[in-house]
C-alpha cells in the first residue's frame, strides 16, 4: 500500500464478494440483540392484518368506521336479544315425560326440597318440585289416584275435573314444569311464587263432591276396564 499516492482512489472490492461480505458482518449476534422475539412480530403481523380488514370495512361501510361500530353493537345487540328470548337452543321433546322418578316421596318432602332449592335460587328445579308436591298432595287426598307414569299435563287435566276453579292455573303449572324441564326454558322467581300459590290454595280447596264421583270412575274404568260394568 505504501506504493499509492494521495491522488490515487483507493481499493475497492467487487459488488457481489462486498454484499456477501455486509450479510456475514450482519448476521453477528451483536446486531440483533434488540430485535423483536417470533411472538412480537407474530401479533405485530395480526393486528395489520386486522387494521387492514377493519379499514376495508369502514371503507365500503356507510359513515366509515363509526358505521361499522354501529352496526357491529346493532348486531350483537340483536343476538343478545334472540338468546335472552329463546334461551339455551334445545331439542324439543317428542312428548312430555313422567312426573316422578323411581323415589316416592310425600308432598310434604317435595315442598321441603322445592323450598332449599328456591333459598339458592334454582328457580328449575325448585318448580319441578313444587310441581311434584301439588300432584303428590292430590293423590294424597285422593282427589287423584296414584299412578307413577303421570305426566304433568295428565294431572293437570285429572285435577281440574275434580277442582274447576283452579282448571287453568293447573295448566299454566304443568306447561312451566315441561318449559323447565324438557324444553330448555328458565324458570324465574315469579314462575315458583304462582306454583307455591296455587299448591296453597289446593291445600285449602275442597272437592265438588259430584265431579270428584264422577272422575273417580272414570279413572276406575280406565285403569280396570269392565269392572264398573
Amino acid at each position: 500500500m505504501s506504493w499509492l499516492t494521495a491522488d490515487e482512489p483507493p481499493i475497492t472490492l467487487p459488488r457481489d464478494p462486498a454484499r456477501e461480505a455486509a450479510r456475514r458482518e450482519l448476521s453477528k449476534g451483536m446486531y440483533h440483540q434488540n430485535d423483536p422475539s417470533w411472538y412480537e412480530r407474530a401479533l405485530d403481523a395480526f393486528w395489520d392484518w386486522l387494521d387492514k380488514v377493519f379499514g376495508a370495512a369502514s371503507t365500503a361501510t356507510p359513515g366509515g368506521t363509526l358505521g361499522l361500530v354501529v352496526i357491529v353493537l346493532a348486531v350483537l345487540a340483536l343476538l343478545g336479544a334472540l338468546w335472552w328470548r329463546l334461551g339455551t337452543p334445545r331439542r324439543a321433546p317428542t312428548s312430555s315425560a313422567v312426573l316422578f322418578d323411581d323415589r316416592p316421596r310425600s308432598a310434604t318432602e317435595h315442598r321441603a326440597a322445592a323450598e332449599a332449592q328456591a333459598a339458592q335460587g334454582h328457580w328449575n328445579q325448585a318448580v319441578q318440585e313444587r310441581m311434584r308436591a301439588v300432584v303428590r298432595s292430590l293423590e294424597e287426598r285422593a282427589l287423584l289416584d296414584v299412578r307413577p307414569g303421570r305426566t304433568a299435563d295428565e294431572a293437570a287435566s285429572e285435577a281440574g275435573s275434580v277442582l274447576p276453579a283452579h282448571t287453568d292455573r293447573l295448566r299454566t303449572a304443568a306447561r312451566d314444569f315441561d318449559d323447565v324441564t324438557y324444553g330448555g326454558r328458565s324458570a324465574t322467581e315469579g314462575t315458583y311464587r304462582r306454583l307455591a300459590d296455587l299448591d296453597t290454595d289446593l291445600e285449602r280447596t275442597k272437592p265438588d263432591p259430584a265431579r270428584s264421583t264422577s272422575s273417580t270412575a272414570s279413572t276406575a274404568r280406565n285403569t280396570h276396564p269392565g269392572a264398573a260394568e
